[in-house]
């Protein structure tokens, strides 16, 4: 559902530029979707985000809006190595914005982190009277305590970017109630100014289609993932699972399909075959549109392990909203925002037990039933509660907020 109507306040005419550092755009499903829920609301919308594989173009107009990308040859793989590549990206979001406000005036910069440095390109714009809009998707120092194990010089930079970060913005969105209690307590944001927007799935774009029978490589059942192949959603995990299912509990008739991309695919694809489960296990690489949709809409049930941590227990997943969307029953450790997303439309493991995990696998595959009520349950909440209409008129409240 859009709606097209300028707003009342006639600030629907402003022009907002949208930055990302970590993924390029039309990808970025969640901003995607608040890029085009602005236009539709009468912005003049404009993103910064890097060039990747199959999104080389550095300019492209698309549906009205204007995608400005830039390269990015520096790929973090230590915790030293990401100052690097930040700095990269942030000398191209400061060269491309002040090219982007000779042609229009912007009114304001919506920064979506990680990382937490976006700040400085709002904080040389303020004295053009440039509003800044902190969207909140990640925790940053808790991530980077999930991908090293350890914490120091480099998050403790980290907390004092994400402080003053929050110290500059004028108006945060919250993906969460779990972000906005954080925004409020560690942020030091008022209340009013921290709205929840959620990632709901958008019902024209995530819909059902016919299965593929071929998914299943000539086993009964297809169990399904879509995420980021990183080293802190719990893939290395999900493997070994994968083998205790096949060589110990003699389940030879069910196939797994991971979908996604990241620094960590080729390491799970080598330890795949290393626990001789690879032809147990396809990894697809990088899908979207209805090449993801036949994948997820063939599979009778799907998983998310990212394991828990203080980053992921107060993180909602986006995959767990899209699984549901397409009235999938899932399986997934027992997090605070992971339950608070699908409710009864999961089972959940007790954190770090690899075994109870498979256990919850083979109970949702060995039971038609309860897969199908599951899943009903969860396409249910979606439609009535989560879905991505339901989240619109909160992101425009939170512009008539920054705008005022």
């Amino acid at each position: 559902m859009n709606d097209r109507r300028p707003l009342d306040n006639g600030s629907a005419s402003a022009h907002v530029l949208i930055i990302v550092e970590n993924l390029p755009l039309p990808f970025d499903r969640r901003v995607w979707q608040q890029a085009c829920a602005l236009r539709d609301a009468g912005y003049a919308v404009s993103i910064i985000c890097p060039q990747a594989e199959g999104y080389d173009a550095r300019y492209v107009q698309l549906e009205g809006i204007a995608i400005h990308r830039h390269p990015l040859p520096v790929e973090a793989k230590g915790a030293w190595a990401y100052p690097l590549e930040y700095a990269t990206a942030l000398f191209w979001q400061l060269v491309l914005t002040v090219r982007i406000a000779r042609k229009r005036r912007i009114q304001v910069i919506h920064a979506c982190n990680p990382p937490d440095t976006i700040f400085l390109v709002a904080a040389l714009a303020r004295p053009f009277g440039v509003r800044f809009l902190f969207d909140h998707h990640d925790l940053c120092p808790e991530l980077f305590v999930a991908k090293f194990g350890r914490r120091g010089v480099m998050y403790r930079l980290m907390r004092i970017l994400e402080r003053t970060t929050f110290a500059l913005a004028k108006v945060s969105i919250a993906t969460n109630d779990s972000f906005k209690r954080i925004a409020c307590a560690r942020g030091g944001m008022a209340e009013d100014d921290v709205f929840v927007v959620r990632s709901g799935p958008n019902l024209e774009r995530i819909r059902p289609l016919l299965t593929d029978p071929s998914l299943r490589r000539g086993r009964e059942y297809l169990v399904g993932y879509v995420g980021v192949m990183g080293e802190q959603e719990g893939l290395e995990d999900l493997l070994h699972m994968v083998a205790n299912i096949v060589h110990e509990r003699g389940r030879t008739d069910i196939q797994f399909c991971l979908v996604g991309f990241g620094p960590s695919l080729a390491g799970l694809r080598t330890l795949a075959d290393t626990l001789k489960i690879g032809n147990y296990v396809d990894f697809p690489g990088r899908l979207d549109g209805d090449e993801l949709l036949r994948v997820l809409s063939s599979a009778d049930i799907c998983v998310s392990p990212d394991p828990k941590n203080d980053m992921n227990d107060q993180s909602t997943m986006n995959k767990i909203l899209e699984y549901m969307a397409l009235g999938k029953a899932l399986v997934q450790y027992d997090l605070t925002e992971g339950r608070a997303s699908a409710g009864d439309a999961a089972l959940y493991a007790r954190p770090g037990d690899r075994g109870d995990f498979a256990d919850q696998i083979l109970t949702l595959i060995d039971d038609r039933q309860m897969r199908e009520t599951m899943g009903a349950y969860g396409k249910r909440r979606i439609e009535e509660v989560l879905a991505w209409h339901h989240e619109v008129p909160k992101l425009l409240a939170a512009y008539e907020r920054v705008l005022s």
